[in-house]
């Protein structure tokens, strides 16, 4: 009882430890990302943080299983650094018995992951994708950043200001492109602003400032003054009603429309929280470590089975998707391999220690 209390208190410090640092990595890998879109205006600065949010919650499945396998090796890694899995074997006991107090850590763990994955991390996809097609829907002007050409939907003007008030709805400086009746022309003014019109039509109108017409390559340019030139602001039309993708279908939905596309979606959530039971347990023969010899090697062949896992996990997931295989040959096929590899791990174990305790 002492032991197995011990032994939860580590994994689950080593776990927290771990959780932490994944989660700061992911957090900075999507935060850059999105500041970038950001930047170049393809998304609102106001929604970097709701798209943060949705992505952390779509990954947090990945995210604790990489978790749960990598608490229990390190804390079995340093068990076996520390000499204490030698008093271990020495007191007659097994490799096999910390499969127990491994399965009571993770199994709270694992039945996270299932909700995470089955719930919702599909509505955080959705929302994430509602999201992002609303800030597509914005006009022209909405999406143009200060600092930053930007190009109309319809590839027909190109925007450039240097300042945007948005209390005031006022742009300063600005510099547009645009092509009329063949002719191209260049607008430049001190300063604009957004109107409405009583129809609902929106314009920006630009104050004090000069037209340039004329071909390129010729000299035949006109320069035109103005005090005030209004430009009609075409609006995209919303793509909400859009039909959703297997990624933000409901669980119980995609069971109602067994298709390919959403029996290969199935099959990854559920693979989730069944590599992450199986992960636990594979951990243990895995930390394997001799103190005389390298540290290190139990750590790459960890990464590897991981990575190899993994990616058996989406090669299953598109054979599905192309009716290549069956929902129920894909799940057993690649989760059979990683339990014989744990049998045959544990099998390996087992005999070394055994032609040990023989040797003495």
């Amino acid at each position: 009882m002492i032991f197995r209390n011990a032994l939860l208190r580590e994994l689950v410090t080593a776990a927290l430890a771990t959780f932490l640092v994944l989660v700061g990595i992911a957090l900075t890998t999507q935060l850059v990302r999105l500041l970038g879109q950001a930047a170049s205006g393809a998304i609102t600065s106001l929604g970097v943080a709701a798209l943060l949010g949705f992505s952390l919650m779509n990954h947090l499945p990945v995210l604790l299983s990489l978790t749960v396998f990598i608490a229990v090796l390190m804390t079995l890694t340093r068990s076996y650094r520390d000499s204490e899995m030698v008093v271990w074997f020495s007191s007659g006991m097994s490799l096999t018995q910390w499969v127990r107090p491994v399965l009571a850590f993770a199994a709270p763990m694992v039945l996270v992951i299932a909700l995470l994955a089955l719930a919702l991390s599909p509505w955080a996809v959705s929302k994430s994708e509602d999201l992002r097609r609303h800030m597509d829907s914005r006009d022209d002007v909405s999406a143009v950043s200060p600092g930053v050409f930007r190009e109309s939907r319809l590839a027909e003007r190109v925007y450039f200001v240097e300042e945007v008030s948005g209390a005031e709805n006022v742009v300063a400086n600005v510099f547009v492109s645009s092509t009329q009746h063949q002719r191209q022309g260049v607008m430049v003014a001190a300063r604009g602003v957004q109107e409405t019109a009583e129809n609902g039509d929106r314009f920006l109108v630009l104050l004090n400032g000069r037209r340039y017409e004329g071909e390129p390559g010729t000299p035949e340019y006109k320069i035109y003054e103005f005090d005030r030139y209004a430009m009609r602001i075409e609006s995209t039309e919303s793509k909400a009603d859009r039909a959703p993708t297997a990624r933000t279908t409901p669980t119980l939905d995609l069971l109602r429309e067994p298709s390919s596309q959403n029996l290969a979606e199935l099959s990854w959530r559920i693979g989730l929280p069944a590599s992450a039971l199986i992960l636990s347990v594979l951990a243990i023969p895995l930390s394997f470590v001799n103190p005389r010899a390298g540290r290190s090697m139990n750590l790459v062949l960890a990464l590897l089975v991981y990575m190899t896992y993994s990616n058996l996990l989406s090669i299953t997931q598109a054979s599905i998707a192309q009716s290549r295989i069956s929902l129920a040959a894909g799940l057993l096929g690649v989760h059979a391999v990683m339990l014989l590899l744990l049998l045959l791990l544990f099998y390996r174990r087992l005999m070394v220690f055994s032609l040990f305790r023989l040797a003495r």
